[in-house]
């Protein structure tokens, strides 16, 4: 029974996230999507991890075989923890893929766990996290970037 684990920093989860993970929910039996603390993103982020965890959780509820975690540490470990077969990541471009290619390398190397990439739709390769947070927090419109749960949430978070 393959299984995968999604992770991410998902600060905000954003429609192009959404398809990657639906395409992986189609490929493997199980899947685990993990908000995950980035160090290199700061400590802190809009949400806190166990809000992120929420708001994948409330944009995933339609597929049947995935669930939510949160983690601050090692992904791999989580992996391990989890009894994964794959990670799986979301690649947006070529700066992307040199990122994720040598963190594939070194993760498959300390624990031999394997990183499989998924190209994003071409209709949301210029989605980010980063992006969204500042239309969002300037008043603009995100409805077509995330999904509706997490629309609301940024629309309460910034209102008050």
């Amino acid at each position: 029974m393959p299984s995968a684990l999604v992770p991410g920093s998902y600060d905000p989860i954003h429609v192009g996230h959404l398809k990657i993970i639906e395409t992986t929910a189609r490929l493997f039996d199980s899947v685990v999507v993990a908000a995950v603390g980035n160090p290199e993103k700061g400590a802190s982020g809009l949400f806190d991890l166990a809000e992120r965890e929420a708001l994948i959780a409330a944009s995933v509820s339609h597929l049947g075989n995935v669930k939510t975690a949160r983690w601050s540490g090692l992904v791999v470990d989580l992996a391990r923890d989890l009894g994964t077969d794959v990670i799986v990541k979301g690649l947006r471009g070529v700066s992307d893929f040199e990122y994720e290619v040598q963190m594939a390398q070194t993760n498959e190397h300390v624990t031999g766990v394997v990183t499989m990439f998924l190209p994003t739709a071409p209709e949301h390769g210029y989605l980010a996290s980063r992006f969204i947070r500042e239309i969002a927090k300037l008043g603009g419109s995100v409805t077509d970037m995330v999904p509706p749960p997490v629309a609301a949430r940024l629309q309460e978070h910034f209102r008050s």
